[in-house]
């Protein structure tokens, strides 16, 4: 049965609170989700919170489910009230739900290209809005994941968890070194595809084959020149307009849909 905590100073919601922190996550090995949408997109995907919270002014057959899972799995389930929930998300308006979930194994070698034509790569992302959307549109083209080239955000970061609406569940994801993405790049099938402004291919120009590997850059400087020059295909996107470069994840779904628009064709 759920229990009641209402106590800021519950040793629980202390513990939860500071996953809003990288360093906490990192040192617990845990992240947060929030709202019914996401928490049942994880169950669908197999992942069960190890404690789910919930205000007891939500009742939904969907939560029910949860809860009886979480129940089952060993998991603690909690019901409380939307002052505890704000303190836990941050959120002046929060959901009234919020699981708690280990943190994924993130190694590269967990990745199996095979399992999908399309992957997407991003290279010392910084906004995790950009990190959170990307995985969006990764699982809307059907790609099997993203990796995060060098020093990139947090995907596990609240922020990134709740604009990915789910997709975190959905798509593998590998963090890691330049050098070692490339290594294991050219262990096997898979060209690289990436984006500049100093390109002189249009994107709709090259024919792409599968295995393809989307590569974005950093939002403020693009790709380096190195990493541009290790791409078997770099294109660019026109910009008919006064902006000089799209948005990072619009530049990835642009990309991606032109991908797989050519598969489909």
């Amino acid at each position: 049965m759920p229990r009641l905590i209402t106590a800021f100073s519950n040793p629980i919601v202390k513990q939860v609170g500071k996953l809003r922190e990288k360093k906490h996550r990192r040192r617990e090995g845990l992240f947060i989700a929030e709202g019914l949408r996401i928490l049942t997109e994880a169950r669908q995907q197999g992942y069960i919170p190890e404690i789910l919270f919930f205000s007891a002014d939500v009742s939904h057959p969907l939560l029910d489910e949860l809860v009886a899972e979480t129940e089952a799995a060993g998991g603690d389930v909690i019901e409380t009230n939307a002052d505890i929930l704000h303190k836990l998300s941050g959120k002046d308006n929060p959901q009234t739900l919020l699981g708690v979930y280990p943190a994924f194994d993130t190694s590269l070698d967990r990745i199996d290209r095979s399992q999908a034509p399309l992957w997407i790569v991003a290279q010392a992302l910084r906004d995790p809005g950009n990190l959170g959307t990307i995985l969006r549109t990764g699982d809307a083209v059907g790609a099997g994941g993203l990796i995060l080239v060098d020093d990139c955000v947090d995907p596990f970061s609240v922020e990134a968890v709740r604009a990915s609406m789910g997709a975190l569940f959905t798509q593998r994801i590998a963090t890691c070194a330049w050098d070692a993405f490339l290594g294991w790049l050219r262990a096997g099938d898979g060209s690289l595809i990436g984006t500049s402004l100093d390109a002189t291919q249009d994107y709709q120009q090259p024919r792409y084959t599968a295995p393809a590997f989307v590569l974005v850059g950093n939002e403020a400087q693009g790709l380096p020149a190195a990493y541009e020059a290790e791409c078997d295909i770099l294109v660019k996107i026109p910009m008919l307009g006064k902006a000089d470069s799209l948005n990072a994840a619009v530049a990835t779904a642009v990309m991606a849909y032109e991908v797989i628009n050519q598969w489909r064709r």
